[in-house]
This record gives C-alpha cells, sequence and structure tokens, in this order.
C-alpha cells in the first residue's frame, strides 16, 4: 500500500518569515503552495516538503531532510558563499574534514542547520 503513495517531508519553523527567507535565499526554492495554517510547501527533485509554524522547531538531533545535488562541490562551494557553517563530526567511524564526511562507497556527505535549526545533509552521489 504504501509503496506507491505520494511522499513528503514536514520541517518545523519558530518563525516562518525567517525561514522562508532562508530556504528562498540560501537554497534558491521558491513555495509552489502556501496552506491555511501559514506554512509553505516546496518541492524538489520531485518530493515536496513542508515549511510549517511549530514551538518545536530545532530541538530534533537527527537528519531532518537529505539533498542530493548533481554537484556536490558546486554545492558546498554555493552554500558556503550563502553563509552555510557546515557541522563537523569526530566520532570512530564518523569523521569529517572541512565539513565533509568521505563514505567507504566513494559518496561525499556534509550536515548543516537552517534557519530553524533543523539538521540538513547533501550526498553525493
Amino acid at each position: 500500500m504504501f509503496d506507491s503513495v505520494q511522499f513528503h517531508v514536514t520541517l518545523p519553523a519558530s518563525d516562518m518569515a525567517r525561514a522562508r527567507a532562508w530556504y528562498e535565499e540560501t537554497l534558491g526554492l521558491r513555495p509552489v503552495e502556501t496552506d491555511a495554517f501559514d506554512g509553505s510547501w516546496y518541492e524538489t527533485g520531485g518530493v515536496r516538503f513542508l515549511l510549517y509554524p511549530s514551538q518545536v522547531a530545532g530541538t530534533n538531533q537527527a537528519t531532518a531532510a537529505s539533498f542530493s545535488p548533481d554537484d556536490f562541490d558546486a554545492a558546498m562551494a554555493l552554500l558556503r558563499d550563502r553563509g552555510v557553517v557546515f557541522d563537523e563530526f569526530d566520532y570512530d567511524d564518523f569523521k569529517t574534514v572541512n565539513g565533509v564526511l568521505e563514505l567507504p562507497d566513494g559518496r561525499r556527505g556534509a550536515w548543516f542547520k537552517d534557519s530553524e535549526g533543523n539538521i540538513l545533509n547533501i550526498l553525493s552521489e
């Protein structure tokens, strides 16, 4: 049943104006729809996500959403140019260098936070 239904992501925001500005200015996304509760729908890569007002924004300590850009290095450079600071990790089997994790299969990942504290990720394919 669930293998053929539409899927979307929901991301909480404590300040919707600030969050909308961040997604539009930092990621270059434009809302495709708004809802009656002041939420904004965005779409990328055929997947929609809802940015919605919430008092618990920024409390999640895990990755909330991931993006897989065609050019990982260009995406990193663009985000850095737009003020994004990438998280650094130093665990036994999970260590970033200059914000980038090199995976055993050759892919690379990097984590950062949006204006609301949601943890986002870019992952090379």
